[in-house]
């Protein structure tokens, strides 16, 4: 059985770099990051199950309201509210932010709280698009993690990307795992759906 004293002696000690690496705020530095990233990804969980949601919007969508919050809008999506759920029961987050071209990500862990205030929904509109929510997340943690996945994964060295798209339409996909797909299955038909509903 697996134990804390079997990782760290598979694994070695905690490199001193990463030990103090953390903060409880945002620095200059963790602030650039956060306004040049246009993706994040945000983790919650109810407690017992978990989910993870990407998000994304033009560079900055993130807003910075101090060195210790940060805003992020709920942009129109299924519907399923699988994370804002998530929030209501158990509060604690983990974001990720990337920067196209940059290896490194920024981490952050806190606690969130949802809100539909008309003024703090006014400031995360874009393009006269107001969303119904906005997350407020309290910064518990904040650090720069090491570029060594994306690197490894090629994710910004387009000669690593594949030629052809690899997988099914979304449509296709839909139709064989639960019957419900539109008539026309191409990609074009996807990114035509996907202009409609953008903004």
């Amino acid at each position: 059985m697996m134990t804390e004293d079997r990782l760290r002696a598979l694994y070695g000690a905690v490199s001193p770099r990463a030990a103090v690496k953390v903060l409880d705020r945002l620095d200059s530095h963790c602030r650039a990051f956060v306004g040049g990233s246009p993706f994040m990804v945000l983790g919650t969980s109810d407690g017992t199950t978990l989910d993870v949601s990407p998000k994304g919007d033009p560079a900055g969508f993130v807003q910075i309201e101090d060195d210790r919050h940060l805003l992020i809008p709920d942009r129109p999506g299924n519907n399923r509210l699988d994370g804002l759920l998530n929030i209501l029961r158990h509060p604690q987050v983990a974001l990720i932010f990337l920067i196209p071209s940059v290896d490194e990500t920024l981490r952050v862990n806190g606690h969130a709280t949802i809100h539909d205030d008309a003024d703090l929904c006014a400031r995360c509109a874009l393009r006269g698009r107001v969303p119904k929510t906005v997350l407020r997340v309290r910064i518990d943690e904040a650090y720069l993690h090491c570029g060594k996945a994306p690197m490894r994964a090629g994710l910004w060295a387009p000669d690593s990307w594949p030629s052809d798209r690899p997988v099914a339409t979304l449509n296709e996909i839909l139709r064989d795992q639960v019957g419900i797909a539109p008539e026309d299955l191409s990609q074009q038909a996807v990114e035509a759906g996907y202009r409609r509903t953008l903004y």
